[in-house]
């Protein structure tokens, strides 16, 4: 929101008839400053204000420009003064600047690079600095400059953004792409600065892509889901893949990949630093009572010495979590947390749990089969109400179940668990479907 504010300074002019009136010159721009924004250089915002140094100027020029960088949302007040002199007009912004923003992506702008498309947006919206407002107009005027771009070199296809957030979470980037243009699919992904043993693991993950939408969105997902866990399984904890950079290849015929005239290949490259490998120094235990130690470090086969394994590590937790689920303890918390050296690269981890309380079995209701099966069913299920809890008991169960009396046909089988918090018991619904 921006609050306009003027004054006028008519150094050298009287409102008396008698004085003379000032000469046209006096009202040609002669300087354009700002003040108060730490953001942006004085210069920038003289220029986004559209004005030019030279042009005649009167106050609705100068409320028009105030009023185009408050709309701009970069700011969350501005203000304005000038003074008219024989020599010419002096103009001053007062601004004070908005903090709320956030980074850009430029999902498959593959024909320019993203330093390309910076300088291009700087150079016609100077307060384009790499970031933008959560609200306000500028990122429009990005979009309408990238449309441009587009028209340029004959691309076709309009350009859209999207305000990026998590569920009902604060936006946490604008994101611009191209649709109705040319399909992109991956040809080939690479990886620079990686080495053996990884490199042909990282192939052997890229190569699923291959085909695909280029989508620079999903690609930060496949390095944060697929890429990144190959360095972290070997304890390169510090481990950092560059923005892909995309290549777009000439079309030929021979390409297995482009299964359509409108479709272009794109060549995927990142680069790779590893950094150094860590390895684990101490594992400690701690909040356990109903589980020993050693039962619970039998769970987890990462050692004193070994590399560094955060995937491995949680999934020794989720079995331990697991273990005291059969205990009762269905609501037992098991986290890790890293203490990192990075002088002695090694990693302390302490191993917390909450055990919680023990829960018991409340009541079984058994849906979907006849009234044989049904009883059938229920005198083989041998946990009773009152029993301790044990969590991986219903699987068990309905493998027997399927087992031993719902032998023909192809079943669907879901249990649902209720909790009753003030009660400490846990109702069981299995509900069997017939496919």
């Amino acid at each position: 929101m921006a609050i306009v504010l003027t004054s006028l300074l008519a150094l050298g002019q009287s409102r008396k008839t008698s004085e003379r009136p000032l000469p046209p010159e006096a009202f040609k721009l002669k300087s354009i400053n700002a003040t108060g924004s730490k953001r942006y250089k004085a210069e920038d915002i003289a220029r986004a204000t559209g004005l030019q140094i030279g042009q005649t100027v009167h106050d609705d020029d100068f409320q028009a420009a105030a009023r185009h960088l408050g709309d701009s949302g970069v700011f969350t007040n501005v203000g304005y003064t000038f003074s008219y002199s024989p020599d010419g007009t002096k103009l001053e912004f007062q601004v004070e600047d908005n903090d709320k923003f956030v980074p850009v992506r430029f999902e498959n702008f593959v024909w320019f690079s993203d330093q390309e498309i910076i300088e291009k947006l700087h150079e016609t919206v100077p307060l384009f600095n790499g970031q933008l407002p959560v609200s306000g107009e500028l990122a429009s005027r990005v979009s309408d400059v990238l449309q441009a771009m587009l028209l340029e070199k004959k691309i076709p296809g309009e350009v859209d953004y999207l305000r990026v957030s998590k569920q009902d979470g604060p936006i946490e980037a604008i994101a611009f792409s191209v649709s109705g243009g040319p399909r992109l699919l991956i040809h080939t992904i690479s990886f620079s600065g990686a080495a053996p043993p990884e490199l042909p693991l990282l192939e052997t993950a890229a190569k699923k892509l291959g085909g695909t939408q280029y989508s620079l969105n999903d690609l930060h997902i496949q390095v944060e889901k697929t890429f990144l866990p190959v360095y972290l399984a070997h304890g390169y904890l510090r481990a950092e893949f560059s923005e892909p950079v995309p290549t777009i290849l000439p079309k030929t015929s021979s390409d297995p990949t482009d299964d359509s005239d409108d479709a272009s290949l794109v060549d995927v490259s990142f680069n790779v630093n590893p950094g150094r490998q860590y390895k684990v120094d101490e594992l400690g235990i701690e909040g356990n009572k109903v589980v020993p130690v050693d039962r619970i470090r039998s769970l987890i086969a990462l050692k004193s010495g070994d590399p560094a394994n955060p995937a491995a590590l949680e999934d020794a937790l989720t079995a331990v979590k697991k273990l005291y689920g059969t205990k009762g303890y269905i609501e037992a918390m098991v986290r890790a947390e890293p203490e990192m050296d990075d002088a002695r690269l090694v990693v302390k981890y302490r191993i917390v749990i909450k055990e919680g309380d023990v829960f018991k079995m409340g009541e079984l209701e058994i849906e979907g089969l006849d009234s044989k099966a049904t009883s059938q069913a229920q005198n083989d299920w041998t946990m009773r109400e009152g029993d301790v809890y044990d969590s991986g008991y219903p699987r068990k169960f309905v493998a027997q179940v399927l087992k031993e009396i719902l032998t023909t046909g192809q079943w669907k089988v879901q249990i649902h668990d209720n909790l009753n918090e003030k009660e400490k018991t846990v109702d069981i619904v299995v509900r069997f479907d017939l496919k």
